[in-house]
């Protein structure tokens, strides 16, 4: 870089940027640089790795092994990867850059980033809903998990054999002399008996939610236990803890791939994954199917990327490290296919069935298919606790990554009450709260009720909703060239401008075409295809979408209404930033300014005070004294000060 052929451009560079990142405060509280100010803590990566183990871990989860396989099979095998690559780049790489590098530039969780545009906050506050929806009912998964798990310890595995007291007359095990063709309508293997009359003991629909199961109860107490001990301790310890849960499962994939490639009838299975059928990508369904699986895998919109980013140090390189996650997740999906289908490939030909017809998504595929599978194998008891194991992990980092955004949003949004020791307090009533409310999905009717969140809460509407709004934000109202400027201040140059181009004008319009597409092609929920939900659960699961969904407009509102002047004078206001933000803003241009043109920068050798536009800045000994034509700069972000209630009554601001 130019700054570093040059010392003193350099050695002014770097204390004009520990100058920039210094808070500003109105001038009736401590100014910037007082020892009396009460400083927070918030923690930071202990290793550069820390922090992408981390978004491996979280992005890389249940979705990559039991819901891209089969989004592959679905839609014209290897064809899919077509649009899904491509959605990748346009939609899943530039929404992680702009979530990951947005939170580090501005150190703070997902609620404090909307001093970019304040108007906006309530994209913050629907991010907040979801992860706490999120959080109640995705880990009711590691709680099936682990019943499976502590089941797998067995001299015979209970999904097996047909002679257990949840089984019944209609119950069979599978063979090839058993084939779907020759099935009634009235049998039911015993795999599929043990996930619906031991592990669910499931009614007839939500209507009869039923008894309370005791030992999924306790199952999700235990999941619950080892989230809260992964983040009590903040990001450090999140930090040590990902490199076994985000690491290990790779562990895993690598040894049942080479366990199935050596069972008779994998090389089918893998060639029924990629065998392209292109006659597919002309159908709308097979696009919005990629884009879906791209935005939800990645985890966005939930403010957990963002958290996960305001742990960096401030010249991290966010830029490469999205790269290095993005490629990571999406090989992973691509790489769990061939796990997935050569072990589908062997139970086919087991089974003397077509693979279409043993192929299952989302816990289908984790609790039906593959238990299915391993019992056709030998040493089934391992490859049951391998796989059991591994899908513990993939939730479980996934599940405490969600919390930490969830956690870190609030904290940072209070930090005054949720200080240490009371974040840890904090965490455990959260923890606590949300474990008695997802109580419900593990009744006997639970099942529906997860169905009816995992549809409603935390995938689909919702989460394309926020990230059109969010993405329109920065990029539109923020100010996209004002972002790169970040950008540059941040990792030394600016990136290319297909970034730009992304943010500004593509993957905002993909989205917005995702979620109108979805929406008209909504239809009444179902479950396993077998059960309809009533109208009455349907507009349950409206309510919830909504309970995040109307946060934009209606933060919005009761912004312009707590504000001063006409409307639009509230309006501008609430499309511009915070105060303290536009003095760093304009600090930060000049600074780069100064770079470029390979210039010292000068700095104050005492306290120097002037005035503009009646207010009076004081710049304080080792800050930048900036030129004549960054006054004119300054000249015109002060506008934005004059604005605002505080700078008409006190008329200074410190910086």
């Amino acid at each position: 870089m130019e700054a570093a052929r040059h010392g003193n451009d350099e050695q002014s560079y770097n204390q004009v940027n520990n100058v920039t990142q210094s808070k500003c405060l109105d001038g009736d509280n401590n100014p910037a640089g007082d020892d009396e100010e009460e400083q927070f803590d918030r923690g930071a990566w202990a290793g550069k790795l820390d922090f992408i183990l981390s978004c491996v871990g979280y992005s890389v989860g249940l979705g990559n092994v039991w819901r891209f396989p089969y989004l592959c099979f679905k839609n014209g095998g290897g064809a899919f990867l077509i649009p899904y690559i491509f959605c990748v780049a346009i939609t899943g790489i530039p929404m992680f850059f702009l979530e990951a590098s947005l939170g580090q530039f501005l150190t703070i969780g997902g609620l404090g980033v909307w001093k970019i545009c304040p108007i906006f906050k309530g994209v913050g506050w629907a991010a907040v809903t979801i992860a706490f929806w999120l959080n109640i009912y995705y880990i009711v998964v590691i709680a099936w998990d682990l019943l499976y798990l502590f089941s797998s310890f067995t001299k015979t595995l209970p999904w097996s054999t047909c002679d257990n007291w949840w089984n019944d007359d209609k119950c069979y095990i599978k063979t090839a002399n058993h084939s779907n063709s020759s099935i009634s309508t009235n049998e039911e293997s015993s795999v599929l008996q043990f996930w619906n009359n031991r592990v669910l003991e499931k009614t007839d629909g939500i209507e009869t939610i039923g008894t309370l199961r005791w030992e999924l109860a306790l199952t999700l107490l235990a999941a619950w236990a080892l989230c809260y001990f992964c983040i009590w301790k903040g990001v450090k310890q999140t930090g040590k803890v990902v490199y076994f849960t985000a690491l290990f499962p790779y562990c895993v994939l690598i040894i049942l791939l080479i366990r199935g490639a050596l069972l008779s009838g994998s090389g089918d299975g893998v060639m029924f994954y990629l065998t392209p059928n292109v006659t597919k990508l002309s159908e709308p369904g097979v696009w919005l199917d990629a884009g879906s699986q791209v935005f939800f895998s990645y985890g966005l919109a939930l403010g957990a990327v963002i958290a996960l980013g305001s742990y960096n140090p401030y010249k991290n390189n966010v830029y490469k490290d999205a790269i290095i996650v993005s490629c990571v997740n999406s090989s992973t999906s691509i790489f769990a296919g061939f796990v997935i289908f050569s072990i589908i490939g062997f139970m086919a030909k087991e089974l003397g069935a077509d693979i279409k017809d043993v192929v299952a998504g989302g816990p289908g595929l984790a609790f039906q298919a593959y238990p299915e599978a391993v019992t056709k194998m030998p040493l089934s008891q391992l490859w049951a606790i391998l796989f059991f194991f591994m899908i513990l992990l993939l939730g479980l980092d996934s599940q405490f990554c969600t919390m930490e955004g969830f956690i870190t949003a609030i904290c940072d949004e209070y930090p005054h009450l949720l200080h240490h020791p009371q974040k840890e307090i904090f965490i455990a009533i959260t923890c606590s709260v949300s474990y008695l409310i997802g109580l419900l999905c593990i009744t006997q009717g639970g099942v529906f009720v997860f169905e009816l969140l995992n549809f409603y809460a935390a995938s689909g509407y919702a989460l394309l909703y926020l990230g059109i709004f969010e993405n329109a934000a920065v990029s539109w109202v923020f100010g996209v060239r004002n972002f790169y400027d970040g950008l540059e201040d941040m990792i030394g140059y600016r990136p290319s401008r297909y970034w730009m181009c992304c943010w500004v004008a593509i993957t905002p319009a993909v989205l917005f075409f995702i979620f109108v597409y979805s929406l008209s092609q909504h239809t009444t929920l179902q479950y396993d295809n077998t059960y309809t939900y009533p109208w009455w659960a349907e507009l349950v699961g409206w309510l919830i979408a909504l309970s995040s969904m109307q946060w934009v407009p209606t933060y919005a509102a009761w912004y312009l209404y707590h504000q001063q002047g006409t409307f639009m004078e509230r309006l501008r206001r609430g499309m511009q930033p915070t105060p303290e933000l536009a003095i760093r803003m304009l600090t930060t241009k000049a600074n780069l300014k100064a770079k470029r043109d390979r210039k010292p920068v000068k700095l104050a050798s005492r306290t120097l005070k002037t005035r503009l536009l009646g207010m009076q800045v004081i710049l304080k000994p080792n800050q930048p004294i900036i030129g004549l034509e960054d006054w004119i700069l300054f000249y015109l972000g002060s506008k934005i000060l004059h604005n605002t209630s505080n700078a008409r009554s006190n008329g200074r601001y410190y910086c």
